[in-house]
């Protein structure tokens, strides 16, 4: 039994009381492996220090799209010192969000922080967790000038499968959560049908996203498991075969044995 949690906030101050026990309780239901996301200076900085804690559990850093009020490079600078702990296997969360940010003097300075940090990613050697709400088409005309060499994760897909088929073709992989149970969530069920199996992550984004049944309450990583059997049936392929699938995507992706 190996379930794998590529991106999660444990990081969250919904964790702060609780953490031992989250991450005890996540390793008992066969959780292997935990990402910790950071999304602006001081989560990555916390997501290094709890990846550091625990064995199997691992950090990635950067800055969300919503988190670059006050960014520079000097900051930058010190989200690739971060970069440097043993725990740490990506970049990220990085992207476009165009949900709550309609102008483009925003899209503006989103895409060149994007970019930017594409560009540490690939002077490190390290994959891309991406996030992209309602802006897939300028993320993947990005992404097809800067994409770094390790190319990196979709977080939480839920463009179209053509978009997903071109993503494909560069060489990037799909994480997918919460919304694949949820009865009236279509999009998301459909690209895990149509994606490639050696593309596909399982992430639970707690505390958000929460799957059925627990949905309405905060999420754990305990809960990835509930992902992994949602995408089995969606694929129609034994759970433990799935589990395995995303276990050696995993492995690819992130240059981590599990």
């Amino acid at each position: 039994m190996i379930y794998v949690d590529s991106h999660c906030h444990l990081n969250d101050e919904a964790f702060i009381n609780n953490l031992d026990e989250i991450v005890n309780e996540s390793k008992g239901n066969g959780v292997n492996a935990i990402v910790v996301v950071g999304y602006d200076l001081l989560s990555s900085i916390k997501a290094t220090e709890i990846a550091s804690k625990y064995d199997g559990v691992f950090a990635t850093v950067g800055f969300h799209p919503e988190n670059l009020d006050g960014i520079n490079d000097g900051k930058l600078d010190e989200i690739k010192n971060l970069a440097r702990n043993e725990k740490v296997i990506g970049i990220g969360e990085i992207g476009l969000d165009y949900h709550w940010y309609k102008e483009d003097k925003d899209h503006f300075i989103q895409k060149q922080w994007f970019i930017k940090q594409l560009k540490l990613a690939d002077s490190l050697d390290l994959p891309v967790s991406i996030h992209a709400r309602e802006a897939i088409k300028d993320t993947l005309d990005i992404l097809k000038e800067y994409a770094p060499k390790r190319k990196g994760v979709l977080h939480c897909y839920s463009g179209s499968i053509e978009t997903m088929k071109e993503l494909e073709k560069l060489g990037f992989y799909f994480g997918f959560d919460g919304p694949i149970t949820y009865k009236n969530s279509i999009t998301p069920k459909e690209c895990v049908k149509a994606v490639d199996i050696d593309r596909i992550l399982s992430e639970t984004d707690s505390p958000y996203l929460t799957p059925v049944p627990f949905r309405g309450k905060a999420n754990s990583p305990s809960y990835v498991r509930y992902i992994v059997c949602q995408m089995a049936i969606l694929k129609e392929v034994p759970l433990d075969f799935m589990q395995e699938k995303i276990k050696d995507n995993f492995e690819r992706l992130f240059h981590v044995k599990l």
